[in-house]
């Protein structure tokens, strides 16, 4: 199990600030992707069951790993990759500082490059989202939301190579690019097997698409549907019973 301790006097450590969890917490910093729902949903969302070895592709700070380790019972394994080395060393760091680090391991990999023996039972993404549109100026939050630095086919092809006979992805998408990657997955062998409808607001179009793709087709995907805010702007009922084992409000 490869683990690196990240130098403590490093200056993006220094520069960072906490995000704490119930069982653990995220040092994250202005040049890395920072905590938001969209990690927190996929990693509250995501079915676990019987996933003994868990990829977690594009990790950023370590948050869905770590939400995906508290969830798991001790004998299951998470690895974590990415590519950039700022958030592959804050990555590292919450690990280390977690209760989690004996069995969740980090690498510094690009999925394009990822090679490994080993077959999972679950490959969880918080995918780069936009295919068309102009990018933001900052470069870091380029590659971190436009999907040249990933894109779809690469996602899906290298997860079918990787999971196992009974495997599954899980990704969270905004509607657009979630349709897209249902029709493009479908027709490269990952069904559709879950999936769940997310809104800001009741008064709102849906947002996000909440994905979870098997090897194994089914009859029919699951479906449902998640808000996040009632009319008077506080959580839903829902929500806070879907993430209430993690923030520290809930």
């Amino acid at each position: 199990m490869l683990f690196i301790q990240p130098p403590e006097t490093n200056s993006i450590l220094k520069s960072s600030d906490v995000f704490r969890f119930k069982q653990f917490q995220i040092a994250q910093n202005r040049a890395v992707h920072r905590v938001g729902t969209d990690g927190v949903l996929l990693g509250a969302w995501t079915n676990i069951y019987k996933s003994l070895q868990i990829l977690d592709v594009g990790t950023g700070t370590g948050l869905i790993a770590l939400m995906l380790a508290q969830r798991t019972d001790p004998e299951v394994n998470i690895e974590a990759i990415e590519p950039d080395a700022f958030a592959f060393e804050l990555a590292t760091h919450n690990i280390c500082e977690s209760p989690y680090k004996q069995r969740v391991s980090v690498f510094k990999h690009s999925f394009q490059n990822f090679i490994s023996e080993k077959k999972y039972d679950l490959i969880v993404c918080n995918p780069p989202f936009f295919e068309n549109s102009l990018k933001p100026p900052n470069e870091q939050r380029s590659r971190e939301r436009h999907s040249e630095s990933l894109p779809h086919p690469v996602l899906i092809g290298t997860s079918n190579n990787l999971l196992s006979p009974s495997g599954r992805l899980a990704i969270i998408l905004p509607v657009t690019e979630g349709n897209g990657f249902i029709k493009l997955a479908g027709s490269s062998g990952l069904n559709l097997s879950r999936q769940c409808a997310v809104f800001s607001k009741e008064t709102k179009p849906q947002e996000r698409w909440l994905l979870e793709f098997s090897v194994v087709q089914k009859a029919s995907p699951e479906q449902s549907k998640l808000t996040l805010l009632d009319s008077k702007g506080s959580w839903t009922d829902e929500y806070r019973l879907l993430t209430k084992n993690f923030y520290l409000h809930f």
